[in-house]
């Protein structure tokens, strides 16, 4: 996986050393309202979660970036591409999926929707994908705008973890017309 710059942000492959801002940002209530499961509590469960998006690196040849402000060098939390093939959502597995989470200090800055257009770029552009899909909490009414704005519209609503979510899904024009 390849670093990719936005304006503002460096989007980077996660590193053993993200796991303190990955315990910050998963240990986080407010972080963690719209998403369903536990709260980290401890560095060694948030070693873990680096782990584990380091292996989709090796196994999908993508996963979630380490988001990290260009002028700080501050982690800010992560965004990216996720193949989702290790569980089920919305009766569906094997799909490509744009994802995206902050710690709180930076939320409202634009930096979600930065992070999250260049993922979507790369998805499209370097990727090749036909499409890309994505969920939020229908409660969750930032998220569900950023996905709006970055074109990705939504397909249908979905009960999961006992909350109503929205699918949400966006076609690569490129491969549409040169398929």
């Amino acid at each position: 996986m390849r670093n990719l710059e936005t304006p503002r942000l460096l989007l980077r492959p996660m590193q053993p050393d993200d796991a303190p801002g990955i315990l910050a940002l998963d240990s986080d209530p407010q972080v963690l309202r719209y998403v369903p499961g536990k709260l980290l509590s401890t560095l060694d469960e948030a070693a873990e979660v680096v782990q584990y998006v380091r292996r989709q690196y090796e196994q999908n040849g993508v996963g979630r970036w380490a988001v990290v402000r260009r002028d700080t060098q501050e982690f800010i939390g992560w965004c990216g591409i996720k193949l989702m093939n290790d569980h089920v959502v919305n009766g569906r597995t094997n799909y490509h999926d744009i994802g995206y989470r902050l710690l709180p200090k930076h939320w409202g800055q634009g930096y979600a929707s930065e992070a999250a257009r260049g993922s979507l770029d790369y998805a499209f552009q370097e990727m090749k994908l036909p499409e890309i899909h994505a969920t939020a909490m229908q409660d969750n009414l930032a998220s569900c705008r950023i996905l709006e704005r970055l074109g990705l519209e939504k397909q249908q609503e979905f009960v999961q973890d006992d909350a109503v979510w929205n699918w949400y899904t966006k076609l690569n024009e490129a491969t549409r017309k040169s398929g």
